[in-house]
């Protein structure tokens, strides 16, 4: 596609591939020698990230008897080594910096910026006999790494990220000033202690966060970005609009698909916008969108696509860190929110194109009736289900009946599966993508769209094997899954050329070795980003294990909000949406994740709100991706814009006001965790699905203003209580019936000897605070494990020591491998006053919840009759 294509061209002359290359893979194109540097140094660095993934070294090893091997901390210290120096390569300084040279200063920048990095791994017999005593080679590195490091964050991300780093940096350092208030001043850190936190250890830059990047996160973009180097992003769009084009406001609908299929595989924003925007903004805009509102959809839909399983943005990888929890139970728990928000922005689209009175485009071939239309729908999700339950059950049978031998025999299916639908592929011609960048008339035919590309769906299928199967780690199921698409991407051009009866075997070859090159070098370039980011990002991390920044902000919420749950909630996601403000998704969520979901557990705790992790961790992250679209930051807004000709901070606007209508749902993650599908069986999990999707569609309907027809403002009024009893039913069962029995806090060892096996204990506690000895109160809950006496279970599996003093249950200062240590860290216990039980909270035996369902369902269809009525006269079918 045309750089210079005039529909990816705004009248102010915004370039939108120019601004991915800003943000993403790096503006700077050198002549000559340093131009082949910019290829080939990618090329190693996706080769190195697949050699580290595979077994490679470890047979090399045993072979050589050399050890070729790389640890974590080393694999991490030349993970960052690579993105440093490209960051210094690849982005110009300034705005004014050349783009067709490196100069000399850049080039000082990389070769010491990668000095630094390699300080660890190539001293690290040294360093391990004298830990934590630097000396001054090891912070003149230090203090140099961690310059050019902000530096490589400022070219390749902006000023956002570097400030928040910096802010905290400052705050190791001068957190000690009396200047600063009572409640933000710390007892400070020396210059050695703070500069060998940040680098010489793996509490700071070389953390958790950038060993995900290592292990795991580059191997998914990389596999991405083969993915769509193939031909597989031009055949997502094109089946996106075959689908969904000829329908009221189709290509927008279409812009809602194509960016959630893209989302897959994607793991920015802006890439997304513009990857799918570049052919469906033009189309929305031929049929009839303003160009704000067309910018808008896109910029909506490829947020969204940040949330999308199973890369979301990368942030899934951290998830697993910092949740404790496996990559299928975070993509389970995205899995029905992505879904709903989806479903939600298609019928936002579609009350739009109402509201507009739009058309679809001309639909493409021969219609078919209404009842084979039915069909090849019923039929896509039989195939589509059918698939699952041949991977899940099928190739869990093999693996029973082959076991160590199912890899061959995977492999082997892999192949046939792959020639089969390469001669489907092959009776047609070959998507071309320069067809996206064409004005299309009518849709494409869906059939023979869908067939042109059913084998690149082949290295989806071993990802969910290798995990759901196999159970293999992330990150080595990526390394199958990036080989099998290597393989078909090296020979698809042959192989379909083959069964054409075409002698040209070599030029398939040749070009498939062309995409494979273009890809590994596309993804390492994705990559540069997302390393300094999350190197970056350490730098935050740092700050909190270091200081306890996180207690702090928690006092802060919890100051304004006066202890309103409500109130704290609506403040966490603000100040989400702020610290996300132009940053990249995983830095995004590092962020977030590190200084607001503590916030949640804290405070939310104090009210009595206990919470999974997980829900915490998703709503956070889900209000941190609403600022790529949020002005005056929001890039992909910039993006869009720059495609659409219209204003981007309007388009901003736009598109944050089509995704806040999804914002309910990450309120719903807190007070209904059945969306996150947590503790739900098969049988419920749909029903949760269709009642949540019913919901949030009336919501959508009751802030857009229209449902069959323009709403009344009281037909509005009742959609949002139908949408709110929906999503959460507890809070009506609630104001009839409380949720728990009270007793007692000197009855909690009675309580515990009568709770079921396996089962948990809620109580509240209060005792003086450690910071400041002031009063303050808790809810915790506690394990009980197996059956037995109340005093066994709470000191067994709990860790909990208590005494009875006063008429008083006291708590003693727990266990450090105790379940609840490091929540009640917040306490003095060696204060005058005891921190004590309150009282015990017992679930109590109610109705269910559901049955609020059905006033509100009757509700729901009184307003569809009323506005039924209403709709043959005031709006055309």
């Amino acid at each position: 596609m045309s750089a210079t294509d005039t529909d990816t061209v705004a009248p102010n002359g915004v370039n939108a591939e120019d601004l991915v290359a800003e943000s993403d893979t790096g503006a700077r194109d050198p002549y000559g020698l340093p131009g082949k540097m910019l290829i080939w140094v990618p090329l190693t660095w996706s080769l190195f990230q697949l050699y580290i993934s595979s077994t490679v070294p470890f047979w090399l090893t045993r072979i050589t008897g050399i050890n070729l091997t790389f640890n974590s901390d080393e694999a991490r210290a030349i993970h960052l080594a690579f993105a440093l120096f490209l960051a210094a390569t690849a982005f110009p300084l300034f705005r004014t910096s050349p783009r067709h040279h490196i100069p000399w200063y850049d080039w000082l920048l990389a070769f010491v910026g990668v000095a630094a990095c390699l300080y660890m791994p190539v001293f690290k017999e040294e360093i391990s006999q004298r830990p934590g005593l630097w000396t001054m080679n090891d912070l003149i590195i230090s203090g140099t790494g961690l310059a050019i490091l902000l530096i490589s964050t400022y070219r390749a991300l902006g000023l956002p990220l570097v400030v928040v780093a910096s802010v905290f940096m400052f705050y190791v350092f001068f957190g000690h000033l009396e200047a600063l208030p009572d409640v933000l001043r710390w007892k400070g850190a020396s210059f050695t202690k703070a500069l060998g936190h940040y680098w010489m250890q793996t509490e700071g830059v070389f953390g958790v966060a950038l060993g995900v990047s290592a292990s795991m996160i580059f191997l998914f973009v990389l596999f991405g970005s083969i993915l769509e180097k193939a031909g597989a992003g031009a055949w997502f769009i094109k089946t996106s609009v075959a689908m969904l084009g000829h329908f009221r406001g189709g290509p927008a609908k279409a812009a809602v698909l194509s960016s959630a299929m893209t989302g897959l595989i994607s793991g920015s924003s802006i890439a997304n916008t513009v990857t799918t925007g570049t052919f469906t903004i033009p189309l929305m805009k031929r049929t009839g969108f303003p160009a704000e509102k067309a910018g808008a959809v896109e910029v909506a839909s490829s947020t969204n696509g940040q949330l999308t399983p199973p890369v979301m943005g990368a942030a899934a990888f951290l998830m697993i860190e910092y949740v404790g929890v496996t990559y299928l139970e975070v993509v389970r728990h995205a899995f029905l929110p992505a879904l709903i928000s989806y479903i939600a922005l298609l019928y936002i689209v579609h009350l739009e194109s109402l509201k507009l009175g739009l058309k679809g485009l001309p639909r493409g071939g021969v219609l078919k009736s209404i009842p084979a239309r039915i069909a090849n729908v019923v039929l896509g999700f039989l195939i589509v289900a059918g698939l699952g339950g041949a991977i899940y059950y099928g190739l869990g049978w093999t693996k029973e009946v082959f076991g160590e031998g199912t890899i061959y025999v995977a492999m082997l299916m892999f192949l046939v599966a792959y020639v089969a639908l390469a001669a489907v592929a092959a009776r047609l011609p070959d998507l071309d993508p320069d067809e996206l960048s064409k004005p299309m008339l009518e849709t494409p035919v869906l059939g023979p769209t869908v067939q042109t590309g059913l084998y690149y769906l082949l290295p989806i299928v071993v990802l969910v094997w290798c995990l759901m199967i196999e159970r293999f780690s992330p990150g080595l199921s990526a390394f199958w899954a990036t080989m099998g698409m290597i393989f078909i991407t090296l020979t698809q051009d042959s192989l379909k050329g083959v069964l054409r009866k075409q002698s040209d075997i070599l030029g398939g070859l040749r070009s498939g070795l062309q995409h494979l090159k273009d890809g590994m070098v596309a993804g390492a370039r994705n990559m540069i980003g997302i390393a300094v980011a999350t190197g970056a990002a350490g730098i935050i991390v740092g700050t909190i294990s270091l200081t306890g920044a996180h207690q702090i902000m928690g006092e802060f919420v919890e100051f304004l909000s006066g202890g309103n749950l409500m109130l704290m909630l609506f403040l966490v996601a603000v100040l989400s949406l702020i610290l996300g403000m132009g940053l990249p998704t995983t830095a995004n969520y590092i962020v977030v994740s590190s200084l607001m979901a503590p916030v949640i557990i804290a405070v939310g705790a104090k009210s009595g709100l206990i919470v999974p992790l997980i829900a915490v961790h998703m709503f956070v992250f889900y209000f941190g991706i609403l600022a790529d679209d949020t002005p005056p930051v929001g890039l992909a807004a910039f993006a869009a814009s720059a495609i659409s000709g219209g204003d981007p901070i309007r388009t901003g606007i736009q598109g944050f006001m089509y995704d806040i209508r999804t914002g309910i749902l990450p309120f719903l993650f807190i007070f209904n965790t059945d969306l996150l599908l947590i503790n739900v069986s098969p049988g419920h999990a749909i029903i949760v699905f269709l009642v949540a999707l019913v919901a949030m569609l009336t919501f959508a309907s009751a802030t857009q203003g229209y449902f069959l027809v323009r709403n009344r403002l009281w037909e509005s009024a009742l959609m949002l209580l139908v949408a709110f009893t929906m999503f959460r039913p507890g809070f009506w069962l609630d104001q009839v019936h409380p949720p728990f029995v009270e007793y007692p806090g000197t009855e909690i060892v009675q309580v515990a000897g009568t709770l079921p096996e396996n089962g948990e204990i809620r109580f509240v506690i209060e005792g003086p605070d450690s910071r400041n000895g002031e009063p303050d109160g808790t809810t915790l809950v506690a394990p009980l494990g197996a059956s037995g006496d109340g005093e066994g279970r709470l000191m067994t599996a709990a860790g909990l020591m208590l005494r009875m003093e006063d008429g008083k249950a006291i708590l003693e200062e727990p266990m450090p491998n105790s379940p609840l240590f490091q929540k009640m860290l917040a306490f003095d216990f060696y204060g005058d006053d005891p921190v004590h039980v309150v009282r015990v909270e017992v679930p109590a035996e109610r109705i269910a919840k559901e049955y609020f369902y059905i006033p509100a369902a009757i509700v729901l269809i009184l307003l569809v009759v009323l506005q039924r009525r209403r709709q043959r006269t005031e709006a055309p079918v």
